[in-house]
């Protein structure tokens, strides 16, 4: 199974690891491979900039690579498939994220509750 693993996922791992909910724990550990999305690390930058969020991207860059996760950049075919989403959710970085996983047939690990709606691949934690 490949994961790919949302913004709040990826902090918590960094930053407030006992926050990660034990079946999250479990799936990152059991999966084939890891993905964080390029678009992660942006909206993280965004957040740090806007003052709503503490944390350092490139220390979360640099974390996710040692741990062996794997850089799922933004495509074209990303960004076009959220045109085809409905409106379940309003925050374009958690859209960006299904149409990735979407795409790329691998599953969406989040905590967001509106996500499942998208898609079977999503898996709330």
């Amino acid at each position: 199974m490949r994961l790919l693993l949302d913004t709040q996922i990826v902090y918590w791992s960094n930053y407030e690891p006992e926050k990660l909910p034990r079946k999250a724990r479990e799936m990152i550990l059991a999966a084939d491979a890891n993905y964080v999305s390029a678009a992660t690390i942006w909206e993280m930058a965004i957040k740090v900039k806007l003052g709503k969020l503490k944390a350092d991207p490139e220390r979360i860059l640099a974390a996710f690579e040692a741990s062996g996760s794997i850089e799922l950049p933004v495509l074209s075919r990303h960004a076009a498939k959220v045109a085809t989403l409905p409106l379940y959710h309003g925050d374009p970085f958690d859209r960006m994220l299904v149409a990735q996983a979407m795409s790329e047939q691998m599953r969406l690990l989040t905590t967001d509750l509106k996500l499942p709606q998208y898609s079977d691949l999503v898996v709330c934690v």
